[in-house]
């Protein structure tokens, strides 16, 4: 084990929910992998530029030169990659607004889901290149969407699980705090995801 990338993207600080299982995940993961450098992304503090037309001229030319000449407008995207690729875990943390991810994480997403980095296109389908990780999705939502009514309306898990095995990461885990808007659920909603904390895999 090298590395551990924790992606945070609530911007609610030490009131996030979703930031209080990341820390308890990353207790957990200090005793377990000491040895392991971890690294904190928090698009909060850190804001990465969602993709303009330089950035996707620079990431998606098949020219060297062309390539040389706009390595400027990649490096950021090029960046996140290198960090995510040296990572043996990756740990995205993520509120659900209006039923789906903060606009700061599609940004990552967009800067680290590339074609020939992260992975390749082969044949009629493609194939991830980070293949091997293992990821963990810390999950935040006023309401209850792993069951019931609305879980057709959760497109956080659902997305997330498909663009990371997408890029090669098929081993997942999900941990939620659900019901932080629902009064009887929302006093035990962090101790039950800090339950589920301790019974992952990892």
């Amino acid at each position: 084990m090298n590395q551990i990338l924790i992606v945070e993207s609530s911007p609610r600080g030490a009131e996030s929910a979703s930031r209080q299982l990341t820390r308890k995940v990353r207790e957990r993961l200090e005793v377990q992998y000491s040895e392991a450098k971890v690294v904190i992304r928090d698009l909060v503090k850190d804001k990465l530029p969602h993709l303009d037309l330089p950035t996707l001229k620079a990431i998606s030319t098949k020219d060297p030169a062309e390539a040389e000449a706009l390595k400027k407008d990649a490096y950021r995207s090029d960046q996140l990659i290198d960090e995510l690729m040296a990572s043996d875990i990756l740990v995205i943390a993520s509120p659900m607004w209006n039923f789906g991810i903060p606009s700061s994480l599609k940004a990552w997403i967009d800067h680290v889901v590339r074609a020939g980095k992260t992975f390749n296109y082969a044949g009629t389908g493609v194939e991830g290149l980070a293949k091997g990780k293992k990821a963990i999705l810390v999950l935040a939502s006023g309401g209850v969407f792993s069951e019931g009514d609305w879980k057709p309306w959760d497109t956080v898990e659902p997305y997330l699980r498909q663009i990371l095995g997408f890029i090669g990461i098929e081993d997942v885990q999900t941990v939620r705090a659900e019901g932080m808007n629902i009064p009887p659920l929302a006093i035990h909603a962090v101790s039950n995801g800090e339950k589920a904390v301790e019974a992952l895999v990892i």
